[in-house]
């Protein structure tokens, strides 16, 4: 009796890498009858020794994609010994990279799992940052990881945006005088919260600017200066009672922004553990 082939395809996680290449592979063989069969998330020796036991029953091949050196070592040794065909799939573009770019591989599994939670988390916080953007919807207020506050032009939407791409989930509202700010604000933890100001010049050059670009003249109470001072004495007022940190964006890039509301939050978040 011809004994069952069977790829046993064989990871230290999920193992879709190994999978698609052996699967790759199979389709260049008019074999119907050559079965594959995935073990994941091996992680000691005893999960080897269970695989080798079922391999030498059936006409095998074990493709696996382990980077776990004395894992990789003993599977290779016992496969030897057992004489049953042991492939490693990523071997030889570790040893390549390594020896072409001078550079050690980490030798740490699940490692694209955790680069496909990473992607995931982003996407979510930018949709979060678009849906909570200008006070669209109060409710992300206490869901938010960040939350800020400002007059209109101190570059809440874009700051947003770009700590989103660091998977921060941030919700900002605008600060107007006739329009009472939520009272979700003054309920969430004060450092979860921050304040943008800027200076009465700058904020004027930067609306008369944006007039200018929406074609609208730049008399238009939105850039006047007696209004503006109303607006940024507002603002203070609001950051005052929230007791929230604050930044003068004035002279400030956004990543510069950004890098200091994080420093805060690390600064906080270790004080707090």
């Amino acid at each position: 009796m011809n004994k069952r082939k069977i790829v046993y395809v064989v990871s230290d996680s999920v193992g879709e890498t190994a999978d698609l290449m052996v699967k790759a592979v199979l389709t260049q063989f008019n074999e119907d009858d050559i079965e594959i069969q995935n073990i994941s998330y091996v992680e000691d020796v005893q999960d080897i020794n269970n695989i080798l036991s079922i391999a030498r029953y059936s006409n095998s091949i074990i493709a696996y994609t382990i980077v776990i050196a004395s894992l990789k070592q003993y599977l290779d040794q016992k496969a030897k010994q057992e004489g049953i065909v042991a492939i490693d799939l990523m071997n030889p573009l570790l040893s390549a990279f390594s020896k072409k770019f001078n550079k050690e591989p980490n030798f740490q599994p699940r490692l694209m799992r955790k680069l496909d939670d990473n992607y995931f988390r982003r996407v979510e916080a930018v949709e979060f940052a678009v849906k909570y953007d200008d006070g669209q919807d109060i409710g992300g207020i206490k869901r938010a990881d960040i939350v800020l506050i400002g007059v209109s032009r101190t570059s809440k939407t874009p700051l947003s945006m770009y700590l989103a791409h660091k998977r921060f989930k941030v919700a900002n509202i605008p600060l107007v005088p006739e329009i009472a700010p939520p009272d979700e604000l003054f309920s969430i933890p004060r450092n979860k919260c921050v304040g943008l100001i800027i200076t009465p010049d700058k904020l004027n050059e930067i609306r008369k600017e944006r007039l200018r670009n929406l074609g609208l003249t730049s008399q238009a109470n939105y850039a006047n200066f007696e209004r503006i001072l109303e607006e940024l004495e507002y603002a203070e007022k609001i950051m005052k009672r929230i007791g929230c940190p604050v930044i003068n964006v004035s002279n400030k890039a956004v990543e510069e922004t950004a890098d200091l509301i994080l420093a805060m939050l690390k600064k906080e978040r270790s004080w707090i553990g």
